[in-house]
């Protein structure tokens, strides 16, 4: 467990976020570069684009939509949807044990971030609290918990991009989640503060008072 290298420990992430709105890549990166981060997953179109776009994709075509900017998607690594699934039933596992009220919701399912249809988002992991925000289409509005697991073209959207739309949307709680790095990164959104863990680690989850995930016990 720890913080960003060569941060503040104590300066909350409302105030680096505000040094750093110009250049929000330079705070969050992930560390050490990683080989392979040019081969593209997630393709950015020039043109303006809508949600139409996403509707009118070819059958098995998937693709999220920022701001006017489409990203397309390509088939995750056997080891992406290892950890997605280990731990989506972790979180299902601990929810139905305790008869909660939220659902957790593993990729392919649209999240429409701020209730409209200018950000359409698929994260890999939502936990979603609020039912009047769920309808057959997806959720309406932010999530209580997301979890993205980066790939090396999903980088720059996971640690940036994503990181700023999730804070300002209302999600309360943000994993980044990187294999390449063996490294988890916590925004607790609720509390203005960041942590870092290591896949050594367990990792305890802010929305809930007892649940925190064992990542020593996760094989990918």
């Amino acid at each position: 467990m720890g913080y960003l290298t060569g941060y503040n420990k104590k300066e909350p992430l409302r105030v680096l976020l505000q040094n750093n709105i110009g250049n929000p890549c330079r705070l969050f990166t992930g560390g050490s570069s990683v080989e392979g981060r040019d081969e593209m997953d997630a393709v950015k179109q020039i043109d303006y684009s809508t949600i139409h776009d996403i509707y009118n994709l070819p059958d098995g075509q998937r693709a999220e939509l920022i701001d006017g900017e489409l990203y397309m998607l390509a088939a995750p690594s056997a080891t992406h949807q290892r950890l997605v699934m280990a731990l989506s039933n972790r979180i299902y596992n601990y929810i139905q044990g305790r008869q909660g009220m939220c659902e957790v919701f593993p990729s392919p399912f649209a999240v429409f971030l701020n209730a409209n249809n200018e950000i359409y988002l698929e994260p890999d992991i939502s936990v979603i609290c609020n039912k009047d925000k769920l309808t057959e289409e997806g959720c309406m509005g932010a999530p209580d918990w997301i979890i993205e697991v980066v790939s090396p073209s999903s980088r720059q959207l996971d640690y940036n991009k994503k990181l700023f739309k999730y804070r300002t949307a209302g999600v309360r709680e943000y994993w980044i989640v990187d294999p390449g790095n063996l490294r988890i990164t916590v925004y607790n959104f609720e509390q203005d503060a960041f942590e870092e863990y290591s896949f050594s680690d367990k990792v305890k989850a802010g929305i809930y008072d007892s649940f925190e995930i064992d990542f020593a016990g996760i094989q990918f």
